[in-house]
C-alpha cells in the first residue's frame, strides 16, 4: 500500500474514481406503490381521524364480530365477571336489609319463627357464590332462596334474564366468527401472476382461479376492476378511479362452474383500459387490477367473497398457463403443484390498438415463432443424429477391439498350423 501511494498520487486516484462514477448512469428503482388489495384479499386501508366513534356502539353486535378473538374473549369474560359481581352485591344488600348478616339471627334461624331470604348467605363471598349458581344454573344444594322476600324473587328473575342475554350474544358472536364468509374464501386460490397472450387472435389478460375444497361454490361469478389514479378535464384528481372490465364468458348469466381450476380470460378490446398499453409500457403503468370472486357456499348457504389483485410487475407478457388437469383411470386429476406455472409463447409486443390497426403484426409474429420452432426442431434432430453417429462409431470401436487375432502353433516336427480362436 505504501509503494502504491508513493507511485500514484492520492489526488489522481480520487479524481479518477469521481470521473468513473459520473460516467456510470445511476438507475434508481421506481418506488413501489402501495396496493389497495393485498394478495390474500385484505384491504390495505387505514381509517384515521374518525370523530363519531359512538356509531360503532350503535351496532354492537357487528362490532363484536369484527373484533379479534382475544378482544372478544376478554369482553365476554369481563361481562360475566361484572354481572356476577353486580348481582352478588344485590344479593348481599338483600340479605343485609333482611337481617341475615346479623350474628344474633344465626341461633334464631334454627327455630321456626325466623326464615332468611337466602339460606347460608352470611358474607359477600357466599353471596358471590350464590350469584354464580343462579346465573349458570349450578345448584350445589347449600344455598337456596326462600319465599320470605319478594325483592329477592325480583332479583332472581332479573339475573336470569341478564344471563340469558349475555349467553345469547356470546353464542351468536362465536357462531358468526367461526362461520364467517372469509373463512371459506381461504380455500379459494388465485394464481400468483397473471399473463397476457394471444387467444383466438386477440390479446387477452388471463389468470387462474381454483377451489381446494370438494364442496362447491354455487353461482360463482368473477368481476375485474381496474383501479388507477386519474385526473378529469376540470383538474379534479380521483385517487381511486374504478373501471369495470368485462370477462370473456360464453354463458349469458356470467356464472362459472368452479369444479376444477379455470383460466379466467379478459379480451383486451376497445372497452378495455388495457387497450393502449404495450409490453414496454406495462412496467411504467400505475394501475392495479382487482379480481373479485363471489358465490354461495354449498354447505352453509352463506355468500362468500374472495379477492386478490395484480399490479404491473405481476403481469407476464407473452406467457401462458400450463395445463394441470389430466385424466387418470377415468378420474380427472388436478396437479396443484403446477397451478401458477407458465410457459413463454409467441405474442406481439405492441398494444391491442396497434394489433387491430395492423393485423399483419400478429401474422408476422406467428411466422417468426414458427420458423424459430422449426429451427429448434432441426437443431434437435441434428444433435440427435450426431449423437447416434457417435454412439455407433464408439460401438464399432469397441467391437473391433474385442476381435481375437490369429495365432500360429508350431509343432515339434517344425510344421506350422494356423488356427483362429
Amino acid at each position: 500500500m505504501l509503494a502504491r501511494k508513493s507511485i500514484i498520487p492520492e489526488e489522481y486516484v480520487l479524481a479518477r474514481i469521481a470521473a468513473e462514477n459520473l460516467r456510470k448512469p445511476r438507475i434508481r428503482d421506481r418506488p413501489r406503490k402501495a396496493r389497495f388489495i393485498a394478495k390474500n384479499g385484505a384491504c390495505n386501508l387505514a381509517h384515521k381521524n374518525i370523530r363519531e366513534q359512538g356509531r360503532f356502539l350503535q351496532d354492537i353486535f357487528t362490532t363484536l364480530v369484527d373484533l379479534k378473538w382475544r378482544h372478544t374473549l376478554v369482553i365476554f369474560t369481563m361481562s360475566f365477571l361484572c354481572s356476577w359481581l353486580l348481582f352478588a352485591m344485590m344479593w348481599w344488600l338483600v340479605a343485609f336489609a333482611h337481617g341475615d348478616m346479623d350474628p344474633s339471627t344465626e341461633n334464631a334461624s334454627n327455630s321456626t319463627k325466623w326464615t332468611p331470604c337466602v339460606t347460608c348467605v352470611r358474607s359477600f363471598t357466599s353471596a358471590f357464590l350464590f350469584s354464580i349458581e343462579v346465573q349458570v344454573t349450578i345448584g350445589f344444594g347449600g344455598r337456596m332462596m326462600t319465599e320470605e322476600c319478594p325483592l329477592a324473587i325480583t332479583v332472581l328473575i332479573l339475573q336470569n334474564i341478564v344471563g340469558l342475554i349475555i349467553n345469547a350474544v356470546m353464542l351468536g358472536c362465536i357462531f358468526m366468527k367461526t362461520a364467517q364468509a372469509h373463512r371459506r374464501a381461504e380455500t379459494l386460490i388465485f394464481s400468483r401472476q397473471a399473463v397476457i397472450a394471444v387467444r383466438n387472435g386477440k390479446l387477452c389478460f388471463m389468470f387462474r382461479v381454483g377451489d381446494l375444497r370438494k364442496s362447491m361454490i354455487i353461482s360463482a361469478s368473477v368481476r375485474i376492476q381496474v383501479v388507477r389514479k386519474t385526473m378529469t378535464p376540470e383538474g379534479e384528481v380521483i385517487p381511486i378511479h374504478q373501471v369495470d372490465i368485462p370477462v370473456d364468458n360464453p354463458i349469458e348469466s356470467n356464472n362459472i362452474f368452479l369444479v376444477a381450476p379455470l383460466i379466467i380470460c379478459h379480451v383486451i378490446d376497445k372497452r378495455s383500459p388495457l387497450y393502449d398499453i404495450s409490453a414496454s409500457d406495462l412496467a411504467l403503468q400505475d394501475l392495479e387490477l382487482i379480481v373479485i370472486l363471489e358465490g354461495v357456499v354449498e354447505t352453509t348457504g352463506i355468500t362468500t367473497q374472495a379477492r386478490t389483485s395484480y399490479v404491473a410487475e405481476e403481469i407476464l407478457w407473452g406467457h401462458r398457463f400450463v395445463p394441470i388437469v389430466t385424466e387418470e383411470e377415468g378420474v380427472y386429476a388436478v396437479d396443484y403443484s403446477k397451478f401458477g406455472n407458465t410457459v413463454k409463447v409467441a405474442a406481439p409486443r405492441c398494444s391491442a390498438r396497434e394489433l387491430d390497426e395492423k393485423p399483419s403484426i400478429l401474422i408476422q409474429t406467428l411466422q417468426k415463432s414458427e420458423l424459430s420452432h422449426q429451427n429448434s426442431l432441426r437443431k434437435r434432430n441434428s444433435m440427435r443424429r450426431n449423437n447416434s453417429i457417435r454412439r455407433s462409431n464408439s460401438m464399432r470401436r469397441t467391437n473391433s477391439s474385442l476381435i481375437v487375432p490369429k495365432v500360429q502353433f508350431i509343432t515339434p516336427e517344425g510344421s506350422q498350423s494356423a488356427s483362429e480362436t
